[in-house]
């Protein structure tokens, strides 16, 4: 099995998998059980893994928030910050790209009363800044805008956003859950107020993620989804999964190798070059370099995949793929039901190689092309 789904999920690294076992093991403790031996091992290990979380990004560690995973993080930084008494202002500006789990949270707030605005994007997957500038109304409270996109791997410039809403006084979020350690984040610097990210999309854990809240200039605030015990600060209850943080804490350090852009490019080459009428969805963005996202005319990507049983690949989010249906996504760049139902995304991670690479190319060309002799 060749696995280019990495943006689905990730193989556990190595020396991810070594730290997190003695805290599966011998080393147990409760982080929240200071009272003794075990306990403070666990606490100080969390805390170790905050520091290394935070470094990534260029926080304090005391702004990293532990969670579930990037879901969970999105839920909270938006219902959070709009849940919060402090904040009066109910109008959320986001994008129609953006993953399920800032979609879905905003309709839930919707239904709260909250009016949000779902900005467009172009035929490469960008929004205009312009148009974001003119979303911003003096009841604008929040702007949630992603940094790479999970399907096509298109980056929105969160640096201009983030002093964009700054200099308009509104609280800025984004969901760097595909970026986060895979490319440089500051959040000072680029003035992002909350962050999403998670474990398993880095060589890490499933189950745990971890959402960056600002302290200061502006300090943020965020009403807790999750009440019990009062942990991270007030801000999420419930015993924290050790091991995981501990591996997402490792994970975080772990460099990407920047050339893995360099393989990317050479599948979307070979593809392009041997089949013909293929269409690298946002190819004129800028975007990350693990992700490319293809349409083979006059092919079903859901009937190419099964003739590929050993490649793994994806048609759309993870979190979607099981609705069958074609991507909101590709839609929103104006791609037709055609084009979108033509697509495959392929996601590269660490570990992949220059020869998967070429055995995925030959395996997609012999897929592609028996399926449109049969058409003919």
């Amino acid at each position: 099995m060749i696995y280019l789904d990495h943006n689905a999920t990730t193989p556990l690294d190595p020396r991810v998998l070594d730290a997190m076992m003695p805290f599966l093991t011998d080393r147990f403790g409760n982080a929240a059980s200071r009272h003794h031996s075990l306990g403070c091992d666990a606490a100080t290990a969390v805390e170790t893994a905050r520091e290394q979380v935070a470094s990534t990004i260029g926080a304090d560690p005391r702004e990293i928030v532990w969670t579930s995973g990037a879901t969970e993080s999105d839920n909270l930084a938006l219902q959070g910050v709009l849940e919060s008494p402090v904040y009066k202002k109910r109008h959320v500006v986001t994008v129609a790209t953006e993953h399920r789990a800032v979609l879905d949270t905003c309709e839930v707030l919707e239904l709260r009363g909250v009016d949000v605005t779902y900005l467009p994007v172009d035929a490469a997957g960008r929004i205009d800044l312009d148009g974001l500038a003119a979303a911003i109304t003096g009841e604008t409270l929040l702007v949630s805008v992603m940094h790479g996109n999970n399907e096509t791997g298109v980056i929105h410039p969160i640096a201009q956003i983030g002093a964009l809403c700054r200099e308009r006084g509104v609280l800025f979020h984004t969901d760097a859950t595909q970026s986060f350690a895979k490319t440089p984040l500051d959040v000072n610097a680029m003035r992002i107020d909350l962050l999403s990210a998670s474990g398993h999309k880095i060589h890490g854990p499933k189950g745990v993620g971890v959402l960056y809240v600002r302290r200061r200039d502006p300090r943020v605030r965020c009403q807790p989804l999750l009440h019990g015990g009062g942990h991270e600060r007030g801000l999420r209850s419930g015993t924290l999964n050790v091991p995981g943080v501990v591996g997402m804490g490792v994970a975080a350090t772990l460099p990407f190798d920047d050339g893995i852009g360099t393989l990317r490019d050479r599948l979307e080459q070979a593809l392009v070059s041997r089949l013909g009428d293929v269409e690298v969805n946002g190819h004129d963005a800028t975007r990350l370099g693990t992700t490319t996202n293809l349409s083979f005319a006059g092919v079903d990507g859901a009937r190419l995949m099964k003739r590929m049983p050993d490649l793994a690949v994806s048609s759309s989010s993870a979190c979607t793929s099981a609705l069958l249906q074609p991507s909101y996504v590709l839609g929103a760049m104006g791609c037709d039901e055609a084009r979108a139902r033509a697509s495959v995304r392929f996601s590269l991670g660490r570990f992949t190689t220059e020869a998967e690479i070429d055995i995925a190319v030959d395996t997609v060309v012999e897929a592609v092309t028996a399926l449109r002799a049969a058409q003919d």
